[in-house]
């Protein structure tokens, strides 16, 4: 049963407040400004923000990032910690795509010199990383004992194997491998999906998006990443593909009978958990580690042939045109992780559903290379507008375990942005303000409409204001590769 007569009251500006009441065992905190927050109380994400308020262990509020909006069981967009004693882990809390994430590269091209190969460009890209439902490379299908590896290794395996750089291990989250992965504890079912998968796009909001840094906001901090006004970029958004989502699949199972035989009350089944000392949340831990590593090597080997393709069309090579990665951070995951809790430090279970890592400058986790800038954040918009790059604050690290929102945020069901854009030419009208797309179906591209999400920039400003992170630049498509 969810919580009942839940109420918001405004803090400030940009935070509100979700009182404890009935069943809660804290707050909630939602980071919202006066527009945002009438999208947000249309959909049912600050029930959700409630009911994840009951989980057993939670530390500090269950809180709500500004590009919020309904998911399975958390809010997407939602972030909680818990107690290793006396906590639990929620699959519903991670989601299906595990370690849906983003990699950006840089380069030391103008988008003025680009533009007029850039039609050749993302054909290449179309023909080169496969997209859609189901994509797979017909030239790399991996063996079960190879996927295992790939499970445990991340992105490491597939710089061994010849995808990529060395030097782009040091610029990925957990350096492209999360440790404790155990393949044992992921079902034939997930190798069996995951074996033709890997390297490849996926569908729905998943992109490859070719574009130009149109803004700088820090110079500092830009110049730190890599970052110029007018310098071409390259950003990939995927995550573990069918492999991640049925071991989501499989471990909800398992869930819903632990929360009956731990005793654990649920607000919603979809919110199923099992303490974080229990086999079960061992065993789904070491399961999504697994799957967190197989999405990092499968974006590590995207990066790879976005670099292949760039060389092959502009003749040059990849070193040659600058084409280094800026970073890889992980959206979709629960990791164990040290914060203070009221007033002392201890280490605690903090899930990001749609959340992305915003750790400070000075942190021990934060590269080298970036450190006294503090870690770098994409928060991408939707593909006929912009996207933001930030750096981690101590603000949020205060404030919200280290973490940040992770896109804009859908206002629009699939099924009404398609009922919108009926009738319409969505391809013909990006190529009409100068962004050209490639995708698998007309439907995908029809499912992400401009007008199916909040405009990041205000979600953006959110967020910078709120001090949970740092604003460094915007950057501009030029061209879309969809699933």
């Amino acid at each position: 049963m969810a919580v009942e007569g839940y109420r918001l009251e405004r803090i400030d500006e940009y935070r509100w407040r979700v009182p404890r009441t009935g069943p809660m065992l804290t707050e909630g905190l939602v980071f919202a400004d006066d527009e945002l927050i009438l999208h947000i109380r249309g959909d049912k994400s600050l029930q959700q923000v409630a009911n994840v308020a009951c989980l057993p262990g939670i530390q500090g509020p269950s809180i709500a990032m500004p590009d919020i909006h309904w998911g399975y069981g958390f809010p997407i967009g939602g972030v909680a910690a818990f107690d290793l004693e006396e906590g639990v882990i929620s699959p519903g809390g991670v989601g299906y795509d595990i370690n849906c994430g983003v990699r950006l590269l840089r380069s030391d091209i103008t988008a003025q010199q680009l533009q007029p190969r850039l039609a050749k460009l993302m054909d290449r890209l179309y023909r080169n990383v496969p997209s859609g439902v189901g994509a797979s490379r017909s030239d790399l299908k991996l063996s079960p004992k190879e996927v295992a590896r790939v499970l445990v290794s991340g992105a490491a395996w597939a710089v061994k194997n010849g995808y990529g750089w060395p030097q782009d291990l040091e610029r990925i989250e957990a350096g492209g491998t999360i440790e404790g992965a155990d393949p044992d504890n992921i079902s034939q079912r997930a190798v069996e999906r995951g074996r033709a998968q890997v390297g490849t796009l996926g569908s729905g909001n998943h992109f490859i998006e070719i574009g130009y840094v149109g803004e700088v906001y820090d110079e500092t901090a830009a110049a730190a990443l890599g970052l110029f006004k007018g310098l071409v970029t390259a950003f990939i958004h995927s995550g573990s593909r069918g492999l991640g989502y049925q071991v989501c699949d499989d471990y909800l199972k398992t869930m819903l009978r632990a929360s009956e035989k731990y005793g654990i009350v649920l607000q919603d089944r979809q919110l199923c958990s099992a303490p974080l000392q229990s086999d079960e949340a061992r065993h789904y831990l070491a399961a999504m580690r697994g799957a967190a590593n197989y999405a990092f090597c499968n974006r590590q080997m995207m990066g790879h042939w976005v670099r292949e393709t760039f060389e092959e069309v502009l003749g040059q090579s990849a070193d040659r045109l600058g084409l280094r990665l800026v970073y890889d951070v992980a959206h979709n995951i629960a990791k164990i992780e040290t914060h203070t809790v009221n007033g002392r430090e201890k280490k605690v279970c903090v899930h990001r559903k749609g959340a992305t890592r915003a750790f400070p400058p000075g942190h021990p986790e934060v590269p080298e290379v970036y450190r006294e800038v503090g870690q770098p954040i994409f928060i991408p918009g939707d593909m006929g507008r912009y996207s933001y790059v930030l750096v981690g604050t101590e603000g949020a690290y205060k404030e919200t375990f280290g973490s940040t929102c992770h896109g804009a945020g859908r206002m629009m069901s699939r099924k009404q942005a398609k009922r919108t854009a009926k009738g319409r030419a969505i391809v013909r009208e990006l190529e009409d303000v100068g962004i050209l797309i490639r995708a698998a179906s007309r439907a995908t591209v029809d499912e992400e409409i401009s007008e199916a999400y909040k405009d990041v920039k205000d979600v953006v400003h959110v967020v910078h204001k709120a001090g949970i992170g740092k604003m460094v630049a915007q950057l501009k498509p030029l061209g879309v590769l969809k699933g």
